[in-house]
């Protein structure tokens, strides 16, 4: 995506060093960040200086790569690849990165190793960065046979941030939008501030601004008024983890929206890559923790002041409960969206 003018990736190697966007500044900064360890890398993913499903991954693999930069023994190597895995259990990209990167490097103990870590960790950024634009083309696809490009003008609901901030590039639930407004639709996005993180607001929102799409910020209760009102054509979102089954297991708030969608005949998506796809989760076998992230989340909220300080304020000191993901059941997923297409729900298991 452009930024003021100039190409961004939300992760690349340069000068012995990862460079990230760090998203935690945003809306009111735009801070690229140095990542020169597998502990600084381990440290970004949890307090979600970088986040998305995909974008976890890739920093994941280079986090692997910096820790043989750092130190080449077999046995760092392994215990640095346990802590990344650790570092956030939700979203299944993570582990999937590690264990490639793991794979690969197996067995190699000449002083290529280093070599081998970053050009295979470029790959699945690489990979990622393709996927997404063919989630895009993909989605664009199935809106533009709904619509047959007689209704031009689009009302699209999202939750949490699905774009290119998530990824490496294009985004995946953005995507299809971004494809949607190059191909001449009138666009109109409506984005749940998403609490108590606000990536709806600080991120999803922030995007659009960049791509000069046509947006309004609305409380994660105001969705299904909407909804109920005629204002919303489909909704549209990511996913951290999908089940053989269909079950998608996203930011907090995804099955309200599911639910109050399927209540309104309106159509629910899901586009995510096939590497969020978990062969080992199916009915009711979750092997996965569902992230419970510190109550201080919800008890405070981050903002500017008016000498453009960024200032955190205590909102209240009651006992707070903050799960960060939902499991939404198959029934309420319209289709599937990914790099190889569009799929009902029960062809999961066939894509992979």
């Amino acid at each position: 995506m452009k930024i003021e003018g100039k190409e961004y990736r939300t992760i690349w190697f340069e000068n012995n060093v990862v460079k990230i966007i760090d998203q935690t500044k945003l809306p009111h900064q735009f801070i690229i960040k140095d990542l020169k360890t597998v502990k600084d890398a381990i440290n970004a993913i949890k307090v979600m200086e970088v986040r998305g499903a995909p974008l976890i991954g890739g920093t994941a693999a280079y986090g692997i790569a910096l820790a043989v930069q750092e130190n080449n023994d077999p046995e760092f190597i392994k215990k640095s690849a346990e802590e990344l895995i650790q570092s956030r259990p939700t979203a299944i990209n993570l582990k999937w990165a590690v264990d490639r990167m793991m794979n690969k490097l197996s067995g190699i103990n000449s002083d290529q190793i280093l070599d081998i870590a970053l050009k295979e960790a470029k790959e699945i950024c690489d990979e990622d960065e393709k996927f997404c634009e063919n989630i895009g083309i993909n989605g664009l696809k199935i809106i533009e046979e709904i619509y047959n490009k007689t209704k031009k003008k689009v009302n699209i609901l999202t939750h949490c941030n699905a774009g290119w901030l998530a990824t490496v590039d294009h985004g995946t639930a953005l995507s299809p939008i971004f494809k949607l407004v190059d191909e001449g639709f009138d666009v109109h996005v409506w984005v749940d501030e998403t609490r108590p993180r606000n990536q709806g607001l600080s991120l999803t929102a922030w995007e659009l601004n960049q791509y000069k799409i046509k947006h309004t910020v609305i409380t994660d209760n105001a969705g299904g008024l909407l909804m109920k009102e005629g204002l919303v054509d489909f909704v549209i979102v990511g996913a951290d983890r999908i089940a053989l089954d269909g079950q998608v297991c996203n930011k907090i708030g995804t099955y309200l929206k599911a639910v109050v969608a399927k209540e309104n005949s309106i159509p629910f998506y899901v586009a995510a890559p096939t590497s969020t796809i978990d062969i080992n989760f199916f009915g009711e076998t979750r092997n996965f923790e569902i992230e419970c992230r510190d109550p201080s989340e919800i008890m405070t909220m981050k903002g500017e002041d008016k000498l453009g300080n960024i200032i955190e304020v205590n909102l209240g000191n009651s006992p707070a409960y903050n799960p960060a993901f939902d499991v939404t059941p198959p029934m309420y997923v319209s289709k599937f969206i990914c790099e190889k297409g569009v799929f009902d729900t029960d062809k999961i298991r066939d894509i992979i």
